[in-house]
């Protein structure tokens, strides 16, 4: 079992930034990758960004790649989304996840097998 928490959304300016953290408990952190999520209202579930689990790949996006970084740092048993240059589209709920099967394919939500309860992002004009 692993609970995973969001925080640190909310609402800001377009170009502007924010630092999503996601923290984990109840299994190994450093054992598993993580996945970053979101959702906008009427639209399906989207892959934002992973990290392996000792954070040496990563993977985006297109649509966020050079404007957020994920990282991890084990020992806080934690993993962040970095979001610069926010525009108005990137509003929506974000999620993390975690994936204990080791999957190859870390950007398809159905590989995850824990989510975090999600922090909305809410990006103005």
């Amino acid at each position: 079992q692993v609970q995973l928490v969001e925080s640190g959304g909310g609402l800001v300016q377009a170009g502007g930034s924010l630092r999503l953290s996601c923290a984990a408990s109840g299994r190994t952190f450093s054992s598993y990758a993580m996945g970053w999520f979101r959702q906008a209202p009427g639209k399906e579930r989207e892959f934002i960004a992973a990290i392996s689990w000792g954070g040496g790949r990563t993977y985006y996006a297109d649509s966020v790649k050079g404007r957020f970084t994920i990282s991890r740092d084990n020992a806080k048993n934690t993993v962040y989304l970095q979001m610069f240059s926010l525009k108005p589209e990137d509003t929506a709920v974000y999620y993390c996840a975690a994936d204990l099967r080791g999957s190859y394919h870390l950007d398809r939500p159905a590989v995850y097998d824990y989510w975090g309860q999600g922090t909305q992002v809410t990006v103005s004009s």
